[in-house]
């Protein structure tokens, strides 16, 4: 996914953050109620929405 970030651009990058944020709040918040929960799945969100940061902060950087 690494790779595929680096080809985005800004605007791209920080709607994706928006949607993981969602999608994080939407998990925990679905999962909430029930007895079983998907924690690779939020795990796995939380991941991903680094993974934004982190090259949205590199590009910083490297302005």
């Amino acid at each position: 996914m690494s790779s595929d970030l680096t080809k985005k651009t800004e605007r791209e990058l920080y709607k994706m953050l928006t949607d993981k944020r969602e999608d994080l709040y939407n998990s925990r918040f679905k999962t909430k109620g029930t007895t079983k929960k998907n924690v690779k799945e939020i795990s796995n969100i939380k991941k991903n929405i680094a993974q934004v940061l982190t090259e949205l902060r590199r590009r910083e950087i490297s302005e």
